[in-house]
């Protein structure tokens, strides 16, 4: 049955709206070109979207032929403002932008774990309203907002967690009571892998995982080019998968024994001092993250008193996967590892060395996280087999590429089904972003769909 003509003006209009999104302010002979529609067609949308307020000349292509035909149409962009809030268990961080996406301001506060939970909720949307007042803007249209746990896929709502602060379940509330603007909640890491998808590393992929490393580990998937949350909200807790190494089993009420006590930022520390690896902190990230950056750098670098290839007339000995270094005193040169990865054993932890260091330094440290890193992809890429994982988050930002390559390695000898492995693109700014961009597209839904007849 073919569409009524009110039903596909609305559709036209969308679709111009949608590619002066995505290109950029455009003429109306580009518009034709890109839709298919024809000239009068495209001039009747131009002007219904101006009428609304939708669209406006913002300037003159550079044709040598003027007139109506040259002029630039882009999308009025203080049509709506937005907000995004990052909400982690330390504090918050929130960005105000316009339609666009433009970020227009930009604050944190830190929240302590004492703070009760009225105070800490007014504290954030404190937060919000000076933000809001600093980039000029006097109405909110719609917030996003991320957070860790669980995402009821019936209501929307943020699940009570013992695990998490109460002032997280409270703040959306208030948000939309103080602003009268519409609250959009979603998972930190489902928001991190549609920002990596738009933005980031996985712009080319319509189905891959990402890997959250940062204060705690989760997972979000993405198949098809669609999110998915699961029955409960809870896929992508990858925490609580049971692994080899950790010593014990997660449990329904806490996820340590599971992959979390592999790869949560405290184990990494605690990893990162077996091996002698140090760093200074650095605000507003995962002590982990300092750690690993720290220990990428360390193993690109001679260590003092090694013999370049010009001088000893031989090429390096490259640093070789599986090879550790001998123990003091066993004589002759590496020695082969006997474990399955190479590096140091995934389950042996620093703690039971003593003061001992581990050894193999800054590359020893990374190649056991990879150990690690690895044994919890393996699982999911028997399961889902995504093509491709990203590593995000603080820690994976701070690894690189350095860390992505150690994990495809091991992954290659794990598994016979052929994974990517990528470094994140957008590190822990990717909550945030991805926060953007939900209460973005939450705003152009509403304000590009058709009046109601």
């Amino acid at each position: 049955m073919p569409a009524s003509p009110s039903t596909a003006r609305a559709i036209n209009d969308r679709l111009a709206l949608r590619l002066l999104q995505q290109e950029g302010p455009l003429t109306a002979g580009q518009l034709k070109k890109l839709t298919g529609l024809s000239r009068p067609s495209v001039a009747d949308l131009v002007e219904r979207l101006a009428e609304a307020g939708l669209i406006g000349v913002v300037g003159e292509s550079g044709e040598q032929r003027r007139g109506p035909n040259a002029r630039l149409y882009g999308i009025v962009a203080d049509r709506a403002h937005l907000a995004a809030l990052d909400v982690r268990t330390e504090g918050v961080a929130v960005v105000v932008a316009d339609l666009l996406g433009s970020v227009l301001a930009e604050a944190s506060v830190p929240i302590a774990d004492e703070t009760d939970t009225g105070p800490a909720v007014e504290q954030a949307v404190a937060l919000v309203e000076r933000t809001a007042k600093e980039a000029g803007v006097e109405r909110l249209h719609t917030v996003g907002v991320g957070a860790p746990g669980l995402i009821d896929p019936a209501t929307g709502e943020l699940r009570d967690s013992t695990g998490l602060p109460e002032w997280h379940r409270r703040l959306a509330a208030a948000l939309q009571e103080r602003f009268q603007a519409r609250v959009v909640v979603e998972n930190e890491t489902n928001l991190a892998a549609l920002a990596e998808q738009r933005d980031g590393a996985a712009r080319d992929r319509d189905t891959f995982v990402l890997l959250w490393l940062g204060h705690g580990i989760g997972a979000a998937v993405v198949l098809d080019g669609v999110l998915r949350r699961g029955a409960s909200g809870g896929t992508g807790e990858i925490g609580f998968l049971p692994v080899p190494g950790t010593g014990g089993m997660p449990s329904a009420t806490g996820c340590e024994g599971g992959f979390h006590s592999l790869v949560g930022a405290a184990a990494i520390a605690e990893l990162a001092r077996g091996y002698g690896v140090v760093a200074s902190a650095v605000e507003h990230e995962p002590d982990a993250a300092a750690l690993v950056r720290e220990a990428v750098v360390r193993s690109r670098t001679p260590a003092p008193g090694a013999v370049p290839a010009s001088a000893s007339g031989s090429a390096p000995v490259p640093e070789t996967e599986g090879v550790v270094d001998s123990p003091a005193g066993s004589g002759g040169g590496p020695r082969r590892s006997p474990r399955p990865f190479g590096g140091a054993d995934p389950r042996r932890s620093p703690s039971a060395s003593g003061s001992r260091p581990l050894t193999g330094g800054a590359s020893g440290f990374l190649d056991e996280l990879a150990d690690r890193v690895a044994l919890g992809a393996a699982s999911v890429i028997a399961v889902l087999d995504p093509g491709c994982v990203v590593l995000s988050g603080e820690i994976g930002r701070a690894g690189g590429e350095a860390l992505a390559a150690r994990v495809r390695e091991r992954l290659a000898r794990m598994t016979p089904l052929p994974t990517e492995v990528r470094a994140g693109a957008l590190g822990g700014g990717a909550v945030l972003r991805g926060a953007l961009l939900v209460a973005r597209d939450g705003a152009q839904d509403e304000l590009f769909a058709p009046p109601e007849r």
